[in-house]
């Protein structure tokens, strides 16, 4: 079963979700990890393969926008309404709801900002989650 991991980011990260995102992505990668990172918008997934570019200095992600014209997929994708149909283990979700087919993943991570509005979307989504039984774990950052 799909577990799900809220991670819930103090005041520091407030303008640095997108980053903090990046770090997830590259920690579930070196670990052997087909990711996909789910975005809020077409324009905020360019954004996010701008970031895996640049967020570090000497990192290197292999990534690519999804739906995308990369065959094979890299081990990281990157969209917005659209899950990649290669099988990925990890989803990251910047979105304010829950992805389409997050069931097909062994693990989601679902971001969560300090600011008010982005609380009571990740309460919505931590509701949709237990009441549907999955796995949930939160961790305070």
């Amino acid at each position: 079963m799909t577990r799900v991991d809220f991670h819930i980011l103090g005041e520091t990260w407030r303008e640095r979700r997108d980053l903090y995102a990046c770090k997830v992505v590259e920690k579930a990668w070196k670990r052997g990890f087909r990711v996909h990172l789910h975005s809020r918008s077409p324009e905020h997934a360019r954004e996010l393969d701008r970031l895996l570019w640049t967020f570090r200095a000497g990192s290197f992600i292999p990534h690519a926008l999804y739906p995308g014209e990369e065959t094979p997929l890299p081990p990281v994708t990157i969209g917005h309404d659209i899950q990649p149909e290669e099988a990925c283990q990890v989803l990251v979700n910047l979105a304010d709801e829950v992805p389409p087919a997050f069931g097909r993943f062994e693990r989601i991570i679902e971001l969560a900002g300090p600011e008010e509005e982005a609380r009571q979307c990740a309460r919505q989504r931590y509701r949709f989650y237990r009441e549907r039984g999955y796995p949930l774990e939160t961790h305070e950052r």
